[in-house]
């Protein structure tokens, strides 16, 4: 038989059946390094001083060892960004203790919240409840006479309850203001519309801001009030008077007695006679009924009670 030839030789294995070709197998595990180097080895480490670690835990108070890396953890913390406290526990510290008024606490309460004048800001209350009604209004004129842009009067307590009333139920409102014709400037007799809005500061006070309707239409909460008036009412209870007080601001576009004007009307439509056809409008502007009219507004403020 003629010898075989090297290439012959070649595709014969090649092309031998898959039974006579060696087969080979692997074994070999494959592991994450990573894996062995951070969790084999604390293991291991772990488990040798296990007894040691759990009384440590002990002396310092913590429940077990995992709560003990919480605090070496919290130390380890300080050490590298020293703003940071140590903790010698993982819980939260305790809420400090209530604090204690002191003697000036009930004064300020007394006064009210910050940037409201309650009575006691202006008058010795006790003194006062000595003198009698009267006598009472005619300090409180006096002490504000000096002032030219000041709003001051007093009201019967009886006439504020039903004023306090109405104002709970209709706190938001518009009053008109006529102004008369200006030969001056050839200006014609107008009638403006004042937003009014009633807040209560505190118990024994209520205060009422008037806007300009237009400058509170353009700038809502936002807007300045051009008159404030304040109602004082810690002597209603014994002396049966109310006493108020408020200011008109200047360069406003509203004078004194306007200002007047306008609280002349929040007691007709508040105080005086708060059912009836003034009752009426306050309904419908509440409530934003259709049929509320301007006109009739304006009768009802021009008229007399």
């Amino acid at each position: 038989m003629a010898a075989l030839r090297a290439p012959t030789l070649r595709n014969i294995i090649s092309s031998s059946p898959p039974c006579l070709r060696s087969v080979q197998r692997r074994w070999a595990q494959v592991h994450d390094v990573r894996f062995l180097a951070t969790h084999r080895e604390p293991d291991r480490i772990m488990e040798k001083y296990r007894q040691k670690l759990d009384q440590k835990a002990k002396e310092i108070g913590v429940k077990d060892v995992a709560e003990l890396k919480q605090v070496f953890a919290a130390k380890s913390q300080h050490v590298k960004n020293p703003s940071v406290p140590p903790s010698a526990s993982p819980f939260p510290p305790p809420p400090p203790a209530p604090r204690i008024p002191s003697d000036e606490a009930p004064t300020r309460n007394a006064r009210g919240p910050p940037g409201i004048k309650t009575l006691s800001s202006f008058l010795d209350i006790p003194k006062t409840r000595t003198l009698p009604p009267s006598e009472i209004a005619s300090i409180w004129r006096l002490r504000h006479a000096s002032s030219p842009t000041s709003l001051c009067g007093s009201v019967p307590a009886a006439t504020y309850a039903r004023m306090l009333l109405t104002a709970h139920k209709h706190p938001q409102f518009i009053l008109p203001l006529p102004r008369p014709a200006d030969p001056a400037t050839n200006s014609p007799a107008t009638t403006e519309i004042h937003f009014l809005q009633w807040t209560f500061p505190s118990a024994n006070t209520a205060t009422v801001l008037f806007t300009h309707l237009a400058e509170y239409k353009l700038r809502g909460e936002f807007s300045q009030p051009h008159t404030t008036v304040t109602h004082h009412a810690e002597l209603a209870g014994d002396k049966g008077v109310v006493l108020l007080q408020g200011n008109v601001l200047e360069g406003k576009g509203v004078s004194l007695d306007e200002g007047r004007w306008l609280l002349m009307c929040l007691q007709k439509f508040y105080g005086w006679e708060s059912r009836g056809e003034r009752g009426k409008l306050l309904e419908q502007f509440s409530g934003g009924d259709g049929d509320f009219r301007l006109e009739r507004l304006v009768e009802e403020a021009e008229r007399v009670p």
